[in-house]
């Protein structure tokens, strides 16, 4: 027994009399006071901001935290962690259920896949500089298309996504053909004008049958490249991006019900969303820069 607890008793009974009733409930009381208060409860300003960001701008609970950690939108000592924010989330204590983070869900991962009994459509990856894998260099791409509803005639999507920067465009074609694919790329390149071989250096697609003229646009300077037959993993930042696109497009639904309009909008919902890999830059961000390094670089 610790010296003054004897003395502490008294205190806590009706005085002169102590009563053993009367200081346990005095020490009940006085415990509540004395833990450490939860950290949601410290912070809850911080977390009402993630909250409201993860819902209204549809960003991570990740690039939330880092978002505002960086813009130092709190004071340390008013902010959690994204483990805390996690832990949290899988207890139930935050209004945001693990159905609206999908990506936080276990997954199996697909087996690779290597077979050579296709045959390529053009340039082999295995051609394509090395420099691309390394993410280094602003201009490189992947292309793919998503498909809606798989029966009959139906529009897709056609999707590209920028290696170094994450920028991301989708857009409403006709349908899955050579055709609707190469007018896309035509009006990109009226778009960009005579820098479109410096924004598109290279192009990496699969073996669709949507691509088998694609190569038909290095004649504007821009390399194309195949993959492997079955080997999505080798576009594995279009893969990703097309999987964050089902959010808003999900599988089964027919690409007529959206207008072009709202294609490209997602598109812009993804550019906008803070990366971890972009040290919590956006997508965005970083193109613009690349952007205005090309045009103001008259050479």
């Amino acid at each position: 027994m610790r010296r003054g607890t004897v003395s502490r008793k008294p205190g806590r009974g009706r005085p002169p009399i102590y009563l053993a009733k009367r200081g346990h409930n005095v020490y009940k009381h006085n415990r509540k006071a004395c833990h450490k208060p939860h950290k949601l409860d410290t912070c809850k300003s911080f977390v009402k901001w993630v909250v409201n960001a993860f819902h209204f701008n549809e960003w991570s609970i990740d690039a939330c935290v880092r978002y505002a950690r960086v813009n130092q939108l709190f004071s340390k000592s008013k902010m959690l962690s994204t483990k805390t924010m996690y832990n949290e989330l899988r207890k139930g204590k935050l209004p945001i259920t693990m159905f609206d983070v999908p990506y936080v869900l276990t997954r199996r991962r697909k087996k690779k896949y290597y077979r050579i009994n296709k045959r390529l459509k053009g340039r082999s990856i295995e051609q394509r500089p090395k420099i691309v894998d390394e993410n280094s260099q602003f201009g490189h791409w992947e292309i793919d298309t998503v498909v809606g509803k798989r029966k009959g005639h139906e529009e897709v999507i056609l999707s590209l996504i920028e290696r170094v920067t994450n920028n991301y465009f989708a857009f409403k074609i006709s349908g899955k053909t050579s055709n609707a694919v190469n007018k896309t790329m035509e009006k990109l390149r009226e778009t960009y004008g005579s820098k479109f071989n410096k924004v598109f250096k290279t192009i990496t697609a699969d073996n669709g049958s949507e691509f088998e003229k694609l190569a038909a646009i290095e004649k504007w300077g821009t390399k194309v490249y195949f993959t492997h037959p079955y080997s999505s993993y080798e576009r594995a930042k279009n893969e990703r991006h097309n999987g964050m696109l089902r959010k808003f497009v999900p599988k089964g639904v027919s690409i007529k019900c959206f207008r072009s309009e709202q294609i490209l909008s997602f598109a812009d919902k993804l550019n906008g969303l803070p990366r971890k890999l972009l040290n919590y830059k956006t997508p965005e961000e970083l193109f613009d820069e690349n952007l205005d390094k090309i045009y103001s670089n008259q050479k």
